[in-house]
Order: structure tokens, then sequence, then C-alpha cells
């Protein structure tokens, strides 16, 4: 099914913000990696808490968060390639480099890899297969390689798009409960998996013999 809004514009004027949904981000005075999560909130729910614990206070974050009725937060799917909202564009841009984070359906616990930065995409998922996460390169339509993707957007025009299936999402949570009140309480699993993206992304971009 097709998006119901075509542009952040459509959205804008058929959503009211701070009742269906809010953005936002936070920028880092010395990192240049940006992690985002455009469809966060109950869009594609744990998204913008695994973007947001991933940043950090290191890095830079935004999040377009839906908080919806249950059910209804699909209407606010803006997909990668037309993503325009001007803050998260913005921040794109700017950004050397660039994770973002999705959710993809699958009743097994699955991470999707892709985006036009191999080595970074490749250093990540050798890392989440370290820590026990099941990883795979993504088929063509997951694999955010379309250079209009927003995660290929930055200042290096390559990015990476990290695609978690339903039950890997659960995993994160308590008693498998997605729910936006319960996605304050993260499991074990969560800090192993952000820990592991992290250690990927240190290994990426850390210049051997001169850390």
């Amino acid at each position: 099914m097709g998006d119901l809004y075509q542009s952040y514009a459509e959205l804008a004027s058929g959503q009211i913000e701070g009742i269906h949904y809010q953005r936002t981000w936070r920028t880092s005075a010395f990192s240049s990696l940006l992690h985002i999560a455009i469809h966060g909130g109950g869009i594609e729910q744990g998204t913008t808490e695994l973007a947001d614990a991933a940043a950090g206070d290191v890095h830079d974050f935004y999040t377009l968060d839906g908080f919806k009725e249950a059910g209804t937060n699909a209407e606010l799917h803006i997909t990668s390639t037309r993503f325009d909202e001007p803050q998260g564009l913005a921040m794109a841009k700017a950004a050397s480099h660039i994770v973002s984070w999705h959710g993809a359906a699958g009743t097994s616990a699955m991470t999707y890899l892709g985006g036009l930065d191999y080595n970074l995409r490749d250093q990540i998922g050798e890392a989440l297969a370290t820590a026990g996460f099941a990883v795979s390169v993504a088929a063509e339509d997951l694999n955010g390689n379309d250079p209009a993707n927003i995660a290929n957007k930055g200042t290096r025009r390559m990015g990476v798009q990290l695609e978690l299936t339903n039950a890997q999402r659960t995993a994160f949570f308590e008693g498998g409960d997605m729910s936006r009140a319960n996605r304050k309480n993260t499991t074990d699993a969560f800090s192993t998996y952000i820990t592991a993206v992290t250690t990927g992304i240190r290994q990426a971009l850390v210049t051997p013999g001169r850390g």
C-alpha cells in the first residue's frame, strides 16, 4: 500500500505536530555521524529508541515520532526516498556518516543491512553477528541503495540502512510489548545490540594504528 502523504508538506497539512507526531533532534559538537529514525514512535516501533540510544551524547540524532492511536500511525509514513522534512534533511546533508533505523516485517529476529556505505554497513553487520544477532544483506526492496534515500544524502553520498524485523524489535522491550508506555523498559538484548552497533561504527571510522 502506498503512502498517504508524498511529502512532509502534505503530512504537515493533514496532521498536527504535538498531537499526531513530533520531530525531535539534537546535534553534537564533535561528531558528524547522524542516527535517524524517520518512521519513529508508533510508525515503526522501537526505531526512535534505538536511534536515540545509538547516538547517545556522542552523535547527532533525529526522529519523526508518530503517536497517533494504535494502528493508525502508518498514515505518517513517508518513504525514505521522498522524506523531505526540512530539519531532518538538513541534518542528513550535513552529516559525513548516516545510520538510518527502520522496522521491517518478520516473525524471525533478523537485521537486514543496506545502504551505499558498504564498509560501515559490513562493520556493523560483523559486530552484530559477533554479538549473536542474525544479520543478512537486504534484498532489493529493503536495501536502501537508492541515491535518493535519505540515508545516502550525506556529504559522502552514502550511508547505512538497518531494517530490524518485528521479532527482533520486540525482543528489545520487556514482555515483548512495544507499546509507547513500555518502550522505556528495555531488555539486556537492547543494550547488547546498541553496543554492537557502536562497536561496528568505531571499527569502521577509526583508522587502524591511529586510534
